[in-house]
């Protein structure tokens, strides 16, 4: 697994990955002798954005799930281009460490993280290619976004409090409820380590509240709280009864839950939370640049918005609202500063993991 330290920040070693990546590209998957690595053809004019050449018929993703949601949108993309999509799922973690171990041999075209500043580290290191003329991008979030065109969150999650309606019956309204003798042995946090959205939470809580925030923590680890795996390894004990609560528990995991008829629930705090977006990118060492296009417009279209507002997340775009969950005017934010929160993760993910072992 990636090194916690590089988890956030675009890899310790990222100008050397970059040139990597850049430069060094391996010949596996590489176009026909008629296609450039840029799209251009034989006689040098460029393809139309989203027209995959019938010899280009390939896209390699790799994305932060869910993992029905994911494969319904390479289904549709697929339908839709006649391109072939080879797609890996695991966690923002997985993905980056499975990054690094192919940095001498890059594989994937585009990746879908779970973590904004993930991304952004991955465009600081220089290893986004922007595509500032994607379509439908002047509708999406532009807190969530790349004005330049190196990142687009076609969703997002927001991070709440889960818990089991059997076991819990007064259910909490404040991070700091869950510091409370009620609550103690029964909570459990996802690693930051496995999981983008958690650490983006801890962060996130953090720039908001300064070093302060860090008492919250230390609080919740002297009640008994439990670092218990990614999200669902969190979720799950939960579920089924063995714990009672999750803390930063990515909310369009509990909804899915709930509505198979589990008893869970997702509360929002009263002082506020954060909001997770899930980026997609094109990497600059892509073979197949026009797929790489088209797949950004498509998770970008009506088509694609509707099936991300169907799997309980919100969807990217600003005029397209979710039907089975809370909408983004209905959660209460904490201020929080992506900024901070990218330079700080790793440090933060360390402090943390060493905390709760």
């Amino acid at each position: 697994m990636m090194n916690r330290r590089v988890f956030r920040t675009g890899w310790k070693k990222g100008a050397m990955l970059a040139l990597t990546l850049t430069f060094g590209l391996a010949v596996a998957g590489c176009g026909t002798a008629t296609t450039s690595k840029n799209g251009a053809q034989a006689d040098g004019t460029a393809k139309p954005a989203g027209a995959a050449a019938s010899t280009d018929q390939r896209l390699v993703v790799y994305s932060a799930g869910p993992d029905g949601l994911a494969k319904k949108l390479v289904a549709g993309y697929e339908a839709q281009s006649g391109v072939k999509v080879e797609l890996f799922q695991g966690t923002t973690g997985k993905i980056l460490a499975r990054m690094e171990a192919e940095k001498t041999n890059p594989v994937a075209d585009v990746v879908v993280l779970a973590s904004l500043p993930s991304v952004q580290g991955l465009k600081k290191e220089g290893l986004t290619l922007p595509y500032p003329d994607a379509k439908n991008a002047d509708k999406l979030n532009p807190d969530w976004s790349d004005k330049e065109g190196n990142y687009f969150s076609t969703s997002a999650s927001a991070l709440g409090i889960a818990y089991n309606t059997k076991l819990v019956k007064t259910r909490p309204t404040s991070w700091a409820d869950l510091a409370k003798p009620e609550y103690k042995d029964q909570v459990n946090i996802p690693d930051p380590s496995l999981s983008g959205s958690a650490l983006d939470f801890m962060t996130g809580y953090l720039s908001a509240k300064g070093d302060g925030g860090w008492t919250l923590f230390e609080q919740y680890k002297a009640n008994g709280v439990a670092m218990a795996g990614a999200n669902q390894e969190a979720l799950d004990p939960v579920i089924t009864g063995a714990k009672g609560v999750v803390v930063a528990a990515v909310d369009y995991m509990t909804y899915k839950a709930k509505a198979k008829g589990e008893p869970i629930d997702i509360v929002y705090p009263t002082e506020g939370t954060v909001i997770s977006p899930r980026p997609a990118a094109i990497l600059k060492s892509t073979q197949h640049e026009q797929n790489a296009k088209a797949f950004i417009d498509y998770l970008l279209s009506d088509e694609a918005q509707k099936l991300v507002a169907d799997a309980s997340l919100l969807p990217g775009r600003t005029d397209i609202k979710a039907d089975k969950r809370a909408n983004l005017d209905e959660i209460p934010l904490l201020k929080t500063n992506w900024e901070w929160m990218g330079e700080h993760g790793s440090d933060v993910t360390e402090k943390f993991t060493q905390m709760f072992k």
